[in-house]
């Protein structure tokens, strides 16, 4: 059963961050996402088989057991449809990260409630979401992190910066496997959960 409500909580966390970015696009102006069929909450319109399926599997058996990492299809943006493109990205960026933190939230609230047979996997859910929310700030393209940096850079530098992106996915995998997870981030989660949340656990 735990199991079972792990999987949905995962997808659903990887959905709504995905749906988060589309939404806030389709607000600021840009209807990209409406119209490619991304602005729902149907996973199966988010799944990427790689990403979402393989990738995970991969870095979980290199991080040995320690971090899943993965993706979900990227969401189209446009942001040449937004009023002030630089400006609006960020938000577009934060909200994915943001959706993931408030969802961490309404799940801790549910586990204060108790209910036994769903708190493993609730905790697992705080978890995800935090890790989700967090990764996806670090400022390495194409991570949400690095269309918050480029759109306070001056545009002399955020345009070499994101060009940066076709290295990304290396960088990620080297930080994965150099221990930067297992010394930095997980550190972080677990004192978010502990602290702030008062999700008593370590990982």
């Amino acid at each position: 059963m735990t199991i079972i409500f792990f999987i949905i909580i995962l997808f659903l966390s990887i959905t709504i961050h995905e749906f988060a970015h589309g939404w806030i696009a389709y607000k600021l102006g840009d209807l990209t996402a409406k119209h490619s069929g991304r602005l729902t909450l149907n996973p199966l319109a988010h799944i990427d088989p790689f990403g979402t399926v393989v990738l995970p599997i991969l870095t979980l058996i290199i991080s040995r057991g320690l971090f899943p990492f993965g993706y979900a299809k990227p969401v189209p943006i446009n942001p040449y449809n937004f009023k002030n493109p630089k400006k609006d990205i960020r938000w577009v960026g934060l909200a994915g990260p943001g959706i993931n933190i408030i969802f961490a939230i309404i799940l801790t609230l549910i586990i204060k409630l108790n209910i036994s047979f769903l708190q493993d996997a609730l905790k697992l859910g705080v978890l995800i979401n935090l890790i989700l929310a967090i990764f996806n700030l670090i400022p390495i393209p194409p991570l949400d992190g690095s269309k918050i940096l480029a759109s306070l850079l001056p545009n002399k530098y955020s345009y070499p910066y994101l060009k940066m992106e076709k290295y990304g996915f290396l960088i990620i995998i080297f930080l994965i496997m150099s221990g930067f997870i297992k010394w930095f981030l997980i550190p972080l989660v677990n004192m978010i959960a502990n602290n702030i949340l008062g999700i008593n656990f370590i990982i």
